[in-house]
């Protein structure tokens, strides 16, 4: 790397942003990596923090005037407008911790940002660098993440209504007109209406801003139900709610560079914009859009009509691979309804497509379940609800899923459709309802149960084994193609931090004990619900003086040179008995399964040979922080691969309130990126050399 001296006289400066969805652990350890390599490169750098407990060391006018580049290491949108006419390099926050001499070089031959909304040009500036997440990309993510409340409560509250409420009918699964169970399904079928135009609208909202929102909204409204609004023989579903997501933003982007005169700028982005541009786009899709989906529909029905005389083999694989395709839009729809037609005089074609139906969210639920680590916490919360809504029949629980990698999810699930259809077509299956899934059997519809289940069975494990093994695979590609460059570990989050609004950005509220599902939209930490570490901290017996660490609730009580335990729950177990010696925790046997339960949330093991498990339960009566070593490593589920040897257990009551926690946590996981601080915390021979190095953490 070429020394800064060499660059010229004046010492060279750089600034960075850090940033992660949650805004805990991740966020400062990337800051404190860059902060070790600036000084050890003789670099000055000023980094800019913005976590759960809001922006830190904020860069001002004056930073960025005199700034020779800014590195923006984050994995959530980083107003990126003060920066304009500096250089910019953008890469996701695992960079910052992993590969931060690289960036520190690379920022150096990075483009200049011009302005505008999104990132610079080059897509994340020097050459050979991390690649940042793209425009689009972000943009496809904050609609994911606005639409998935939608379709879980949606989702939820049909499959409530039809277990308990519905009963079978020739037109399918009815309720009893104003009943109770009725208006429930009611809200759902709302959810389930709001979906799309929200996953339409924050896609544009992401490219163009407010001025986006409107037409990406009403063209979501138009993919969602084109059969009402204006005649079309079918909907486009989620794959044209992308579309029209897309052209809101891109067209919006667009009108704002029109030259318009100063009397009219004041009105364009309030009237101006969302006018022209919801009248551009509605039109456009309605005359230009509608009419493809139309054709494709009609000609589709015609040919698989044609086929049903065919191979029961071919023809149920046919229906599946139809059924799973896009959930809703013209090809889903034109499989159901040919087998709903045929209902009275071919039943096995129903079969078919009752095999297939559920195959997508319970496949999607059970891959989340089989490889965790490939997901994310919210995909996680997300794919048990997916599993959930399949046992009803209700496939678009894994529309979230085809929407965040389409390249991956939408293969998998037809090739787990096409294998339940195949399978129930050679089985003779039949369904005289027009509905789908597990609950279709219970309601006594399907003739051939047993095969019917084995077929979805089948399915649902070819679409979860499928879709694992191609993340895994662009995972790999990924990491091979950025050499050094480790995956990010799961934002570690106190357990009960709910999914709360802000399309994977934003606080949320209501936390619970065991983590949990906010109208709201992406991770965020709760901002009612987190832990007040206000509390005394208890008096400590005996007279000889201990450094203060962590603002005393770490003693030499919570530190253990040595566990005796050589894996993961055991280990929290046997902390979580160590911090009960002290009397803060009312159940050890709780205080356990809250941790464990944040643990099968995603792993807290941080990599660099860290783990930090934590919990928030009333089982916990004051704040209480643990630390303990392994000599040997206990596995942790790090990413980076290295077994957990230093340990820190955090526990605070459920009912406390406040950003204590995260203070600490900050504190905590910017002082471990420390690598002398490790080494001394691994040497110190007894619990009072322990104390003396993390009093060091202030």
């Amino acid at each position: 790397m070429t020394s800064p001296a060499s660059e010229g006289q004046r010492k060279l400066k750089l600034l960075a942003v850090t940033a992660c969805p949650t805004g805990i652990a991740h966020t400062y350890m990337a800051a404190e990596k860059l902060a070790q390599a600036a000084a050890a490169l003789g670099i000055e750098m000023k980094v800019e923090t913005q976590g759960s407990i809001g922006a830190e060391n904020v860069l001002d006018d004056n930073d960025v005037r005199e700034a020779d580049g800014i590195i923006i290491a984050a994995d959530k949108d980083v107003a990126l407008d003060r920066f304009v006419g500096k250089k910019v390099l953008s890469v996701p926050v695992a960079d910052g911790i992993h590969r931060p001499e690289q960036l520190i070089e690379q920022v150096q031959s990075a483009a200049v940002h011009a302005g505008g909304h999104g990132l610079p040009a080059g897509g994340g500036g020097g050459a050979g660098g991390g690649k940042e997440r793209s425009a689009a990309y972000k943009a496809l993510m904050n609609g994911v993440s606005h639409m998935i409340p939608f379709v879980v409560v949606g989702g939820l509250l049909l499959a409530v209504s039809i277990a308990l409420g519905g009963h079978t009918t020739a037109k399918g699964i009815e309720f009893d007109k104003d009943s109770f169970w009725f208006y429930v399904n009611t809200l759902g079928t709302l959810g389930f209406k709001l979906m799309l135009p929200i996953f339409s609208g924050y896609i544009a909202f992401a490219l163009g801003d407010r001025p986006a929102l409107v037409p990406g909204m009403i063209g979501g409204f138009l993919a969602y139900d084109g059969v009402t609004i204006y005649g079309a023989d079918a909907n486009a579903g989620f794959l044209g709610a992308i579309a029209t997501g897309f052209l809101a933003g891109y067209l919006v982007l667009w009108i704002r560079k029109v030259k318009v005169p100063k009397f009219v700028q004041p009105i364009m982005p309030i009237i101006v914009i969302p006018i022209v541009s919801t009248l551009a786009l509605g039109l456009f899709y309605i005359y230009v859009i509608g009419q493809p989906i139309s054709w494709v529909f009609t000609h589709l029905t015609s040919w698989l009509n044609g086929m049903t005389g065919s191979s029961a083999i071919v023809l149920g694989a046919l229906i599946g691979l139809m059924i799973a395709f896009d959930m809703g839009g013209p090809v889903n729809k034109t499989a159901f309804l040919v087998a709903v037609g045929l209902i009275g005089t071919n039943n096995a074609v129903m079969g078919m497509a009752a095999a297939a139906i559920p195959v997508m969210p319970l496949g999607q639920g059970l891959a989340t379940l089989l490889r965790r680590k490939l997901y994310t916490d919210q995909e996680r919360e997300t794919g048990i609800a997916a599993l959930f809504m399949g046992f009803f029949g209700i496939s678009e629980g894994a529309i979230p899923f085809a929407a965040a990698r389409p390249a991956q999810v939408i293969p998998a699930n037809m090739l787990g459709g096409a294998v339940a259809g195949a399978v129930a077509g050679v089985a003779g299956v039949t369904d005289s309802v027009p509905h789908g899934g597990p609950i279709v059997s219970l309601f006594g519809a399907v003739g051939g149960a047993a095969m019917f289940f084995l077929a979805i069975a089948i399915g649902t494990a070819v679409t979860a084994l499928t879709t694992n093994a191609l993340i895994d695979v662009k995972e790999r590609k990924g990491r091979r193609g950025e050499a050094g460059t480790a995956a990010l570990v799961p934002e570690p989050a106190l357990a009960g931090v709910a999914v709360g609004a802000g399309g994977g950005t934003g606080a949320g509220s209501g936390m619970g004990a065991g983590g949990g599902t906010s109208a709201g939209g992406g991770t965020g930490a709760g901002s009612d619900g987190a832990t007040a570490l206000a509390v005394q901290a208890p008096e400590r017996s005996g007279s000889v003086a201990a450094p203060e660490v962590l603002s005393g609730y770490l003693t030499a009580q919570t530190v253990k040179v040595q566990l005796a335990s050589h894996d993961k729950d055991a280990a929290i177990r046997e902390m979580a008995e160590m911090l009960a010696s002290t009397g803060n925790v009312r159940d050890v046997d709780e205080l356990v399964r809250v941790a464990l339960a944040r643990e099968a949330q995603g792993t807290t093991g941080l990599g660099e040979e860290i783990a930090i498990p934590h919990a928030k339960t009333d089982a916990v009566s004051v704040p209480t922080v643990g630390f303990a070593r392994s000599a040997e490593g206990i596995e942790w589920g790090s990413l980076d691969g290295t077994r957990a040897k230093l340990i820190f257990m955090i526990s605070v009551p459920e009912a406390a309130a406040g950003d204590e926690h995260l203070r600490i946590l900050a504190l905590l996981s910017r002082k471990l990126m420390d690598t002398g601080f490790r080494g001394r915390l691994a040497e110190a021979g007894d619990a009072a050399a322990v104390l003396e190095v993390l009093g060091e953490i202030q």
